[in-house]
């Protein structure tokens, strides 16, 4: 089933949008462990705030891609 530029530009902006929270969860995530490093759930929101920040460059790589083909393609 072949898809078209609409379809495949329109799956590249929903990377793109489920992206943008993450981008401005995963700082504020990270800085709050930073600041409790003497809290005892420090490994685990320090573990939550870095997959977070991986998720976001991933979708946005992602995001990028799908749209560049999209446009190009």
């Amino acid at each position: 089933m072949k898809h078209t530029n609409k379809e495949i530009l329109g799956k590249g902006i929903k990377y793109l949008a489920f992206a943008l929270p993450l981008i401005l969860i995963g700082p504020s995530v990270l800085f709050t462990a930073f600041n409790n490093q003497d809290h005892p759930y420090y490994i685990p929101v320090l573990i939550v705030g870095i997959i977070a920040l991986i998720a976001a460059i991933l979708l946005l790589f992602k995001g990028i891609m799908t749209v560049v083909k999209a446009v190009f393609d």
